[in-house]
């Protein structure tokens, strides 16, 4: 049997979308200048509206954005996926077109592509990547802003020829972070569970303020439940929280187990698993039990970061990584905690 976007020349799939998106922006975008304001203020109540704001682009447009999907344009690929970088027709606009991969008959992946839509699709925060609209056209794609300047993971550890990333940005990173996944547990429209926490999953604008990005693997939990069981357990070596791998159990407290590895990221500048296949846990568990803050952050700051706030983060994401998931703090709590 076919999937529901190519049956009938996709024209049932194209009614399904169009009754929860827009056909066009509600307004225009806002400037990069109120962003990065936006990206510093708290965060607002999310908006209750009955509609997202993002909108369905015709094949022709996202085909000329990407020149025909050029090689060149590919800058990135998972496993289910390819990313291209464009812009928009017309306007110019960046954007990142991710093209979903595989058999255009698997049913898996149509039910794939309508829960990250379904998700992302509700999320409106100056710290969560912006969805701008999907195409369902020959095949599935979803259409976001472009960052030119790329993920904390690829700025982090960046070659040796370039400067190490400031203390100051990697702490406004954290904040950040902790800002966009509080919304996504509290301040969307319905309770959304990223699973995939890590420095290559946040998106940094030319400011250096963080997005929130790659819903593939994200869940919504109803609010009369307290957790859900996930099977098959997918996500990252090295930022799975116990009870996720262990019993494939998921709730907030599996993205704040999550976010505690990415804060150490921050302060280390060390991969969550490195060369070696060294755990960054076990690595800095045990520095973290004595108090012992200097020799967890990064040489390559040369000293250079301010003691007390590195102390603070530290201490933060040591109780994001303790092991009973009941015993780690809730995100709201997180972002008291860097006050």
């Amino acid at each position: 049997m076919k999937p529901l976007y190519l049956r009938s020349g996709g024209r049932s799939f194209k009614r399904l979308l169009l009754s929860i998106g827009h056909r066009s922006p509600s307004k225009p975008p806002a400037s990069p200048a109120h962003d990065a304001a936006a990206a510093n203020e708290e965060p607002e109540p999310s908006p209750r509206s009955s509609r997202p704001a993002w909108r369905c682009f015709s094949y022709d447009e996202i085909n000329r954005a990407t020149n025909g999907f050029h090689e060149g344009n590919l800058v990135g690929r998972g496993g289910s996926s390819e990313v291209y970088r464009g812009e928009l027709p017309g306007d110019g606009r960046a954007v990142a077109v991710k093209r979903l991969m595989g058999s255009s008959a698997c049913e898996r992946r149509e039910r794939d592509f309508l829960a990250e839509l379904g998700t992302v699709g509700h999320a409106r925060h100056p710290n969560v990547c912006a969805l701008l609209g999907c195409c369902v056209d020959r095949d599935l794609y979803l259409v976001f802003e472009f960052s030119n300047r790329g993920s904390v993971a690829a700025n982090l550890h960046a070659d040796e020829a370039s400067p190490a990333m400031g203390w100051a940005a990697r702490r406004g990173i954290a904040v950040g972070t902790a800002r966009g996944l509080e919304y996504l547990h509290k301040g969307c429209q319905r309770r959304i569970i990223h699973r995939d926490i890590k420095a290559s999953n946040v998106l940094l604008t030319d400011d250096l303020h963080p997005q929130i990005s790659d819903f593939g693997l994200a869940k919504w939990l109803p609010s009369e439940w307290t957790h859900r069981a996930i099977a098959p357990i997918e996500g990252t070596f090295g930022c799975l929280a116990p009870e996720y791998y262990t019993h494939g159990i998921v709730d907030e407290k599996t993205d704040v187990f999550a976010f505690g590895v990415f804060l150490l990221e921050l302060v280390t500048g060390r991969k969550p698993v490195d060369g070696s296949h060294r755990s960054l846990l076990s690595w800095a568990r045990p520095l973290l039990a004595d108090g012992k803050i200097d020799p967890l952050v990064d040489p390559r700051l040369g000293g250079d970061y301010d003691g007390e706030e590195a102390k603070r983060v530290a201490f933060v994401a040591a109780l994001c990584i303790r092991a009973p998931a009941t015993w780690r703090p809730s995100m709201t709590e997180v972002r008291s905690g860097f006050r």
